[in-house]
């Protein structure tokens, strides 16, 4: 029986029971039979697809069945790949939705998103044709991934790592094959990166290993990373002297696989022109509420006047973590006092430094462990620090992205009651599927949202005594830059990848109209090359406040933000358009 011919079935026993008080056992029975199969297909996709062909990812999950394994880097691989997606994708088409219950619903769209996007990735973007610092940065992930928690003895994971490396040589020389006329941009964020990695596998790996104590273990170890430290160097060499002088290709997307992209990731099909329109207009927003707290704070003085002074108000390098540190509890009492979202635990995140493959382009980051972690459940709050070869004048204007009130608004996305709060939700989500697959416009949307929402609750505000006056508008133009930062992320990705912008352009813009510093802007424009929907954050967050808003409409006087919180973060982290769909019941419009 076809998936069509079993809803055409389940329509008419609803409609007979309806007549005559049968069937409605039938029905029911028969969804649920229909909701196993779906569940079981899903199973049999992230068993046999999803986690073996992404054996890092299943690492960061928590999953230790791929532990030894290597993302497969040749031709043939990718094909097999395609040939299998396509294969899931018609096995996940074939079944109606409208015979599954809402969560079963959900996660079909949740895989059909994933398969998608990864048929995007491998026959359209095709990062192994295109991308130098796949093959670099993707090693150095997948033995970080091995490295930075202790789910099993020190002996056991260098073990694993030893695995690991000993595939890395001939992932590296895959490169030579495959990579077709890169963009030079990304040829020059792999060779800015490398120097980074070549010292983590050189310094920091065996570092991390000094607990070790199986000689045959440590000797093979060291074996396999020499050659991996080698390999390294041999490919940045290479890369410098023939890659990146034959390196003439446009890394921009094009507006149409831009929008397929959207749709497979985010089930967003709003029009560009629309979504520019959008990230314009909440830039303009943001620009005009710096433009008046600036103001109040400084008569005379303009907002970039302005901007300069929050800029120059910044921790020195080495005591960055310390302030990073000192926010922390003061948000977890804020949050508890204020009754803004349940904290499932009161275990903290440790900060640390940004691992070296990850600092070209990130600022700050949360590295949870995975929902299926079994024994290492630290997370760890990345805070990237300038280079100690910098000038003074590169660290201080570096220095001005995290400024007092940035590092504040920062420390909210990341983890209070941002992104840690979200994973700490994360481990009572009981659905396989909602554990591994979502979308970034809610991850990063609630994230996003809580910097303006937490400001708007009065957090820092000067009558809790904590800041005074003037602290507390500062701490107000520290949200708002960040806003505008990721305004800028949203138009420069459009603008960038459809070809009415160029680099420079994106650069000045972020200086402009997002209000960054040039070297903060370079950091930004440089992971657009890679990133093109980094719009995710903004059009994350005005897609929850439109859903706060209408669920506030709808619930009038029974609303209560905590309760809208909770529930927001109880589904994961699926599209938003398929949470409207849990708390209202329709496809309404996500904007």
């Amino acid at each position: 029986m076809t998936a069509r011919s079993l809803g055409w079935l389940l329509a008419l026993t609803t409609g007979l029971s309806a007549a005559f008080g049968v069937g409605t056992a039938y029905a029911e029975r028969t969804a649920s039979q229909v909701d196993a199969t779906l569940r079981a297909l899903a199973d049999d996709y992230l068993d046999n697809f999803y986690l073996p062909t992404g054996p890092t990812n299943a690492t960061l999950v928590g999953i230790h069945r791929y532990d030894t394994q290597l993302e497969d880097f040749t031709r043939a691989g990718a094909a097999r790949q395609i040939r299998e997606l396509r294969r899931y994708l018609a096995k996940f088409d074939s079944i109606d939705p409208a015979t599954l219950s809402e969560p079963v619903r959900i996660d079909r769209e949740l895989v059909l998103s994933s398969i998608r996007s990864s048929l995007l990735t491998l026959e359209t973007t095709r990062p192994l044709e295109h991308d130098p610092d796949a093959y670099s940065a993707g090693i150095s992930a997948a033995a970080f991934t091995l490295m930075e928690r202790a789910f099993a003895p020190p002996d056991e994971r260098l073990r694993l790592v030893t695995a690991r490396e000993r595939k890395m040589p001939a992932a590296l020389a895959l490169a030579r094959k495959n990579l077709r006329n890169p963009p030079q941009i990304r040829t020059r964020i792999a060779l800015e990166q490398l120097p980074g990695i070549i010292d983590f596998f050189a310094n920091d790996l065996p570092s991390a290993f000094a607990d070790a104590h199986d000689a045959t273990v440590i000797a093979e170890f060291r074996s396999a990373n020499s050659a991996v430290v080698a390999a390294l160097r041999d490919y940045e060499n290479w890369l410098r002297t023939y890659e990146l002088p034959r390196s003439h290709g446009d890394f921009r997307l094009g507006a149409k696989a831009f929008m397929a992209k959207l749709a497979a990731e985010e089930l967003v099909d709003t029009p560009l022109d629309r979504l520019l329109e959008i990230g314009i207009d909440d830039l303009h927003r943001n620009q005009r509420a710096f433009a008046r707290v600036a103001h109040e704070l400084e008569p005379d003085q303009t907002p970039q006047q302005v901007l300069a002074q929050l800029a120059a108000d910044h921790p020195a390098p080495a005591a960055l973590l310390d302030a990073f540190r000192a926010t922390l509890d003061g948000l977890v009492a804020f949050i508890e006092q204020h009754q803004i979202v349940t904290i499932p635990s009161g275990t903290r995140p440790i900060l640390r430094e940004t691992p070296p493959f990850m600092r070209a382009t990130t600022m700050a980051s949360m590295d949870t462990p995975g929902p299926f972690e079994p024994a290492a459940h630290e997370a760890y709050l990345s805070v990237t620090l300038p280079d100690p070869g910098w000038d003074a004048a590169r660290t201080d204007g570096f220095m001005g992205g995290f400024n007092y009130p940035l590092i504040r608004s920062t420390a909210i996305h990341e983890a209070y009651p941002g992104h840690y709060v979200q994973f700490l939700w994360m481990q009572h989500v009981d659905d396989r599927v909602r554990k591994l697959l979502g979308a970034n416009s809610n991850a990063e949307g609630w994230a996003h949202y809580c910097e303006e929402m937490m400001l708007d609750e009065g957090y820092g505000a000067p009558d809790a005594g904590a800041l005074s006056v003037r602290d507390s508008s500062l701490l107000r133009l520290g949200q708002l830059q960040d806003a505008l930062l990721r305004d800028a992320r949203f138009v420069v990705g459009i603008r960038l990848h459809t070809g009415h912008m160029s680099f420079e352009q994106a650069v000045d813009f972020f200086v402009r109209e997002g209000y960054q510093s040039r070297e903060i802007a370079e950091l930004e424009t440089k992971r657009g090359t890679s990133d093109p929907t980094y719009l995710y954050y903004t059009l994350g967050k005005l897609q929850i406040k439109k859903l706060r808003a209408d669920v506030a409409a709808r619930e009038g006087k029974e609303f209560e933000l905590k309760d809208f919180h909770d529930r927001f973060l109880q589904q994961g982290f699926p599209p938003i358009k398929l949470v409207r769909r849990v708390f209202l019941h329709d496809d309404s419009p996500t904007l």
